[in-house]
């Protein structure tokens, strides 16, 4: 661990961004460039004390785990997220078509939804991060752990993660889980996660089994999505998806018809918040 030329980067990386690149409030009277200690650390998780020891020369190694909260944070480019796993004396992750680490040009689109529900996702259907609105309709996806993390693993294996739907759009978004599930099998290979995936669901699920062998293969999203929230019932939505170049990531922004009872459902989730409602199950 290279504490002296971490400490450097990581605060060279802080104070080269602005608050508005991140998607928080400038404030009056910044009289630092970039942003501010605790500000790095609430979005990372970290206390402020524990990042500012790493800025300091003095704090412990960090976690891997900790280095991609930091990566995201201080929205690094992939061969920058590199560099910090080598300065902090980790191995450099490894680049898959399912790599982790959200591209620093979808964070940027997301930070600036501020009114609409938006989500980025890899191509295993996993929930990488999300704006307020869309942890109010969804849920935290963003905290699950192991297999769970996955749209489809849950589809197929939790009942209760359909309720977000309604029963007559559960096979239409079976088909359309299986379908992307396929399209990520075949451009990581059998030996990755996606892989890995399908042969736990081919030997759990009769219903992925038996859509797995319609040899269905799409990364398009519908257009149009019916959600269902416990408090304010049923949200029409239109679904844009905005890909990386190497198509292994999505932003979701859905967007309600303006004027529409959708929008008026999205403003008072806005207003109330997710700690108002009781959390979707998902």
């Amino acid at each position: 661990m290279n504490r002296a030329a971490l400490a450097d980067f990581l605060r060279r990386r802080r104070e080269a961004l602005r608050p508005s690149d991140v998607g928080l409030v400038p404030g009056p009277r910044r009289r630092t460039p970039g942003l501010r200690r605790e500000e790095v650390a609430g979005l990372t998780g970290m206390s402020v004390d524990y990042y500012t020891r790493l800025e300091q020369q003095r704090g412990p190694q960090p976690s891997e785990q900790m280095l991609a909260a930091l990566a995201r944070a201080l929205r690094l480019t992939a061969d920058e997220r590199d560099h910090l796993h080598r300065l902090a004396g980790h191995g450099v992750p490894r680049r898959t078509p399912l790599d982790s680490h959200v591209a620093p040009a979808l964070l940027r689109v997301l930070d600036r939804l501020e009114d609409c529900p938006a989500l980025i996702i890899n191509s295993l259907g996993e929930t990488l991060v999300a704006n307020r609105l869309a942890i109010t309709i969804f849920g935290d996806r963003s905290q699950l752990t192991g297999w769970a993390r996955s749209d489809a693993y849950r589809w197929f294996t939790d009942p209760a993660s359909r309720s977000i739907y309604p029963t007559v759009d559960h096979d239409r978004q079976a088909r359309s889980l299986v379908a992307s599930l396929r399209a990520a099998y075949g451009m990581a290979g059998d030996s990755s996660r996606a892989g890995e995936l399908v042969r736990i669901l081919l030997a759990g699920s009769t219903e992925f089994r038996t859509l797995w062998d319609r040899h269905e293969v799409s990364r398009r999203f519908e257009d149009h999505k019916t959600l269902l929230h416990p408090e304010v019932g049923e949200i029409e939505v239109d679904c844009q998806a905005l890909f990386t170049e190497d198509q292994s990531q999505a932003l979701l922004v859905l967007t309600p018809t303006p004027g529409s009872e959708a929008e008026e459902k999205i403003r008072l989730l806005a207003v109330l918040g997710s700690e108002h409602f009781a959390e979707p199950s998902s």
